[in-house]
């Protein structure tokens, strides 16, 4: 037990020291948070940068989910917010949470105390257990997307409203509110980024009795996974208040 304690309290103090030296945020978080390809993201800034609207960032290594090595460019509060304005602005709302989360972890205390860690300890096992609690209930739902868009592949909007036992109206406005969708000609129309991400496909003709192009907006297996993520959390956090 001591020794976790120690180990606790040695994390937090690393983090905060680290966070006073330099509090910053990568390139590649940017690109998660606006979700676009994250040299899309570095280019970019470096043409922001040359145009002299921000001051080029600093560069760092870091490893990727492959252990291989990868530069990103470290951002300041700023400049990160000129970066996103220039790629999604949509997205501000997500880097304002970011940064929020960034200074709360800086500010955060550290143990002080023998019982101070212990609590802390405490808290954290907690969480974790929620965690825990929380993905073993929804890996029932997650297979049975899993096996059904395996089965059916792309859907349209009414499918997926039937698959995730949500009422149309309630799902449209989810989709226009959460810019997933956007509204065109009174058809529903995936934002570009969703679209680049792979998670619609989007299908054009021509219709055969009244000679009328039409555009009609799928949700890939991909896109059915990831919608179906965001509409459970939709739901725990109490749908439309």
């Amino acid at each position: 037990m001591n020794s976790t304690v120690s180990e606790i309290a040695s994390r937090q103090n690393h983090h905060v020291m680290n966070a006073t030296q330099a509090l910053a945020m990568s390139s590649r978080d940017i690109a998660e948070l606006v979700e676009s390809r994250h040299d899309d993201v570095k280019r970019s800034i470096e043409r922001l940068a040359e145009r002299g609207v921000i001051q080029l960032p600093p560069m760092a290594e870091v490893k990727n989910h492959l252990n291989q090595a990868v530069q990103v460019y470290l951002v300041g509060k700023r400049d990160s917010y000129v970066v996103v304005a220039q790629l999604s602005p949509e997205f501000t709302a997500r880097l304002v949470d970011r940064w929020q989360e960034l200074e709360q972890g800086l500010s955060s205390p550290v143990p002080q105390t023998f019982s101070e860690a212990l609590r802390l300890a405490a808290d954290l096992e907690e969480q974790k257990q929620k965690l825990t609690e929380a993905l073993l209930a929804a890996a029932p739902k997650v297979e049975f997307v899993d096996r059904y868009c395996s089965a059916r592949g792309s859907m349209s909007f009414r499918q997926v409203a039937k698959l995730l036992n949500a009422k149309e109206p309630e799902f449209r406005l989810f989709l226009l509110d959460k810019n997933i969708m956007y509204r065109l000609g009174g058809v529903l129309t995936p934002h570009h980024q969703h679209t680049s991400a792979g998670r619609f496909e989007v299908k054009t003709g021509t219709s055969i009795t009244s000679n009328h192009a039409f555009s009609q907006a799928r949700f890939t297996p991909k896109g059915v996974k990831w919608v179906a993520g965001l509409w459970a959390e939709y739901q725990q956090q109490g749908g439309l208040a």
